[in-house]
C-alpha cells in the first residue's frame, strides 16, 4: 500500500453529520483502494470515525474474504477477530467517547467487484467496476451489510494513469506524475448506505452538461463511441431538470455521473451520484426507435431521491425505492414523449399485472419477497392512483415534505403514508388495503383511471370487438385523430391482416405501423414482394432483422440479393441484424461461397468474452442451430458456464448440457476440457468425470 499514508492525509476532514446505529454511531469513512486487476484483488484501507452512544464491548464490520495486515484504534494496535465474513474489535467502548479506527487489508472479492478484459489480448477494453445491490460492498471494503447504517464515505483510488476513475462524490484531486500511478480523491458531503458505494475504472471519455440548477452532469463513453453519445444520452438534461422540478427537492448530491460498463448484471444501478449501466444501451440514432436508454436514465436518476436520499429500512418497504423510481421515470418519459406514451405504458403494465392477478399469483406491495414486476409496475400504479385521489398539488407537497423530513435517513411505508395523510387531510386506509396490502390488481380502478385521463384508451375501452372489425385498415391509417398506438390496438382487435391490406401498412409514413406489419408477416406472397423489400433498409433494426429473415425464407431465388443489400447493417448493440445475416449467408450456397469460412469465423468470434452477453448468447444459439460449433466456440461456451451474470450463465449451462447429449460433441468437449484451467471447468466438472 505504497501511498496509503499520503492518501489518508490529503483532504481528510470529518464533519459531525452521521446516522445512528444502535450503540455506536459511525459518522465518516475514508477509504483507500489500490486494485490489483491481474490478481483480481483489492489492496485497501479504511479509517472510520465513530461516536459511542452507549457502553459496548465490541464493534464489528462485514468483511468478506479479507486478509488484514493492520488494525489500529486511536493510533494503537488492537486485537481483532476475523472470519470469512466479518472482522470484530473487542474493546470496552464507553458512552460519550469518539474514536478513530484504521483497518488495512487485502480483499479477494468473489462478487461485487468485477475485473473485465484483463485476461485477453484486446488493448483498451480493461475495466473494473462494482455492483453492491443491497448489501454487498463488504466484499471490497469492511462496511455494513445493512441499509440502516448510513456513513459519509470518501474514496481515494490509485490506478494506472491511462485509465479514468469514476466514483461517488466530487473529484477533489487527481495526481499527475509520469513515473507513478495516479491517485484520485473523491469527496462526499452527506451520508449514504454502503451498498451505494461504487467505483469504475476504464478507458473513457466524457460529455459534460449543466442542469438548470447548476449541477454538473458527466456522461461517460468509450473513445470509439463518440457518435453514439447524443442518441445514448438524449434528453439527459431535460430529464434531470424535469425531475428536480417535479419532485420539488433539489438534487441531493454534489454532481451526477453516468457510466456504461461491460458485462453488467442489470440494466442499471443507482450508486449515489454515479449510475452504472450496461453498455448494451450505448446506441446509435437508428437504434433509438427500437431500444433506448431514456427509461433507465430517468429511473436511476429518480433513485437519487427515492432510495439514496431516503432509504428503506428493509425489503418490506422496497416499494419506496422501485415503485417510486418507476413512476417518476414514467413521468419523465411523459415529459419527453407526451401524455399518450405515458398512459399507454400504464395500460400495458395494467394488462400484465391483471393477467397475473387472475391466475391467483398477485402479490402485496408489502411482501418483501414480491417480484420485480410487483415492486416496479404495481408500485408505479399505486402512486399514479394516489396522486389522482389526493390531487396533484397535494401529492407534490406530500412528496416534498416526506423527502425533506427523512433526508439521509431510513423510512417505512407507514412514514410515507403518514406524510401524505397529513398534507391531504384524508384517511388513506382504503388505499393501503387495496393497493399496498392487497394481492389482487384493482382492474376496474385502473380502467377508470385510464379512461378518465386518455381519450385514445377511452375509445378503445368503449369499442366492442364487432365495432372494431367493421373498421377498414386504410380508414384507420388515414384517420388523423387516432394516435399511432390506438391504430395498432385496432389492428390487433381486427385480427389477421389480409394480404391485400398489407401493402397499405407497409408503405405507411409511421415507422411503428411499418414495424407492426413486418412482425405480422411470415411467408410473403409474390404480389407483396415489391412493397415489402424496402423494409430491409427501414429505419428500424428490428424491422431489418424481421424482413431479412422473412424475405430470405419466402424467395429462395433472390436470397443473394437480400444478403447483398443488408451486408453492411450491424443492428442494435446486440448485433441482431449482423448475426442473422452471417447465419443466413452460411446457408446460402451461391452467395460468396469462398467467403463462407470467414463468415463462420466471424460468427464464432462473437461468442468471445469481449462482447456483451446478448451478442454472445445469440451467436451461440445460431451456431448450435446450424450445427457449426467449433473448438473456439466450445471453449468460449465452457467459460461462459461460469459467467457472473446468472441469466447468461444459465443459458450457457443449458446449451452445454444439450451438446453433451451428443456422443461426438461430448467427446470433443472432453478433449477441449483437458486444455483449460481448473477454474474454467467448475460447471463441467459436475457433468463429466475428469479422473
Amino acid at each position: 500500500m505504497k501511498k496509503i499514508v499520503l492518501a489518508f492525509i490529503l483532504c481528510f476532514c470529518f464533519s459531525s453529520y452521521g446516522q445512528h446505529q444502535d450503540k455506536v454511531d459511525f459518522i465518516k469513512a475514508k477509504v483507500y483502494l489500490g486494485p490489483l486487476p491481474k490478481e483480481k484483488k483489492i489492496q485497501g484501507g479504511v479509517i472510520y470515525r465513530f461516536n459511542v452512544l452507549q457502553n459496548v464491548d465490541s464493534v464489528f464490520f462485514d468483511a468478506k474474504n479479507m486478509d488484514f495486515s493492520k488494525v489500529e484504534l486511536d493510533g494503537k494496535k488492537i486485537d481483532f477477530t476475523a472470519t470469512e465474513k466479518t472482522i470484530s474489535i473487542k474493546y470496552k467502548f464507553k458512552e460519550g467517547e469518539s474514536h478513530k479506527l484504521i483497518i488495512e487489508y487485502i480483499a479477494k472479492p468473489k462478487q461485487t467487484v468485477y475485473f473485465i478484459g484483463w485476461d485477453d489480448d484486446v488493448e483498451g477494453n480493461e475495466q473494473i467496476w462494482t455492483q453492491g445491490q443491497g448489501k454487498y460492498s463488504s466484499h471490497w471494503v469492511p462496511s455494513f451489510d445493512d441499509m440502516e447504517d448510513k456513513v459519509e464515505f470518501d474514496l481515494t483510488i490509485e490506478a494506472d494513469k491511462k485509465y479514468q476513475v469514476i466514483a461517488n462524490g466530487n473529484l477533489l484531486l487527481k495526481t499527475d506524475n509520469d513515473e507513478e500511478d495516479a491517485i484520485w480523491l473523491f469527496d462526499m458531503k452527506k451520508p449514504m448506505s454502503s451498498y451505494l458505494l461504487a467505483f469504475a475504472i476504464g478507458n473513457y471519455n466524457k460529455q459534460v452538461l449543466k442542469s438548470e440548477s447548476g449541477v454538473t452532469i458527466e456522461n461517460y463513453f468509450y473513445p470509439n463511441d463518440s457518435l453514439k453519445v447524443e442518441p445514448t444520452y438524449r434528453y439527459t438534461k431535460k430529464i434531470f431538470d424535469y425531475l428536480e422540478n417535479e419532485i420539488g427537492v433539489a438534487y441531493p448530491w454534489q454532481d451526477y455521473k453516468q457510466v456504461p460498463v461491460h458485462d453488467f448484471l442489470y440494466a442499471g444501478m443507482e450508486n449515489t451520484s454515479a449510475t452504472f449501466f450496461s453498455d448494451a444501451y450505448v446506441i446509435d440514432s437508428t437504434s433509438f426507435i427500437d431500444r433506448n436508454y431514456v427509461n433507465i436514465n430517468a429511473h436511476e436518476l429518480a433513485h437519487q431521491w427515492f432510495g439514496n436520499l431516503v432509504t428503506e429500512k428493509n425489503s418490506e418497504h422496497h416499494w419506496l425505492h422501485e415503485g417510486f423510481a418507476t413512476y417518476y421515470a414514467y413521468l419523465a418519459e411523459k415529459e419527453v414523449f407526451g401524455d399518450d406514451y405515458f398512459y399507454w405504458k400504464l395500460f400495458d403494465t395494467a394488462k400484465v399485472l391483471n393477467d397475473i392477478s387472475e391466475k391467483g399469483e398477485g402479490e402485496s406491495l408489502l411482501n418483501p419477497k414480491a417480484s420485480s414486476l410487483t415492486f416496479y409496475e404495481k408500485g408505479a400504479w399505486a402512486l399514479a392512483v394516489l396522486r389522482e385521489e389526493i390531487g396533484d398539488s397535494t401529492f407534490k407537497e406530500g412528496i416534498k415534505t416526506y423527502l425533506d423530513k427523512y433526508q439521509y435517513q431510513n423510512v417505512t411505508v407507514t412514514d410515507f403514508i403518514d406524510e401524505m395523510e397529513e398534507v391531504s387531510g384524508k384517511d388513506l386506509n382504503e388505499f393501503e388495503e387495496v393497493w399496498l396490502k392487497g394481492k389482487d390488481f384493482p382492474k376496474e380502478t385502473a380502467k377508470e383511471f385510464l379512461k378518465k385521463n386518455n381519450s385514445s384508451i377511452r375509445m378503445l375501452y368503449d369499442l366492442k370487438h364487432d365495432d372494431a372489425s367493421s373498421f377498414v385498415f386504410s380508414d384507420i391509417l388515414k384517420d388523423s385523430e387516432l394516435t399511432t398506438r390506438l391504430k395498432l390496438e385496432l389492428f390487433k382487435l381486427k385480427g389477421d391482416i389480409p394480404e391485400l391490406e398489407l401493402s397499405s401498412l407497409i408503405v405507411s409514413d409511421d415507422i411503428r405501423i411499418r414495424q407492426y406489419a413486418a412482425q405480422k408477416m411470415s411467408e410473403i406472397p409474390e404480389i407483396s414482394k415489391e412493397f415489402v423489400e424496402p423494409l430491409l433498409l427501414d429505419d428500424s433494426y428490428i424491422t431489418n432483422e424481421i424482413m431479412l429473415y422473412n424475405l430470405w425464407n419466402s424467395f429462395d431465388y433472390d436470397r443473394s440479393s437480400f444478403l447483398e443489400k443488408t451486408k453492411d447493417i450491424i443492428g442494435l448493440p446486440n448485433k441482431n441484424v449482423r448475426l442473422l445475416w452471417l447465419t443466413l449467408a452460411l446457408f446460402t450456397p451461391d452467395y460468396n461461397p469462398t467467403e463462407h469460412i470467414y463468415y463462420h469465423q466471424e460468427l464464432v468470434g462473437y461468442t468471445s468474452a469481449i462482447y456483451n452477453p446478448e451478442v454472445r448468447q445469440t451467436a451461440f444459439q445460431y451456431l448450435f442451430e446450424i450445427k457449426a460449433m467449433n473448438n473456439e466456440a466450445l471453449v468460449n461456451l465452457i467459460k461462459a458456464s461460469n459467467h457472473h451474470s446468472w441469466q447468461f450463465r444459465n443459458f450457457a449451462r443449458q446449451l452445454l448440457d444439450s451438446l453433451l447429449e451428443d456422443i461426438e460433441q461430448k467427446s470433443e468437449i472432453e478433449k477441449i476440457a483437458k486444455q483449460l484451467n481448473s477454474s474454467d471447468l467448475r460447471y463441467l466438472k459436475t457433468k463429466l468425470d475428469f479422473k
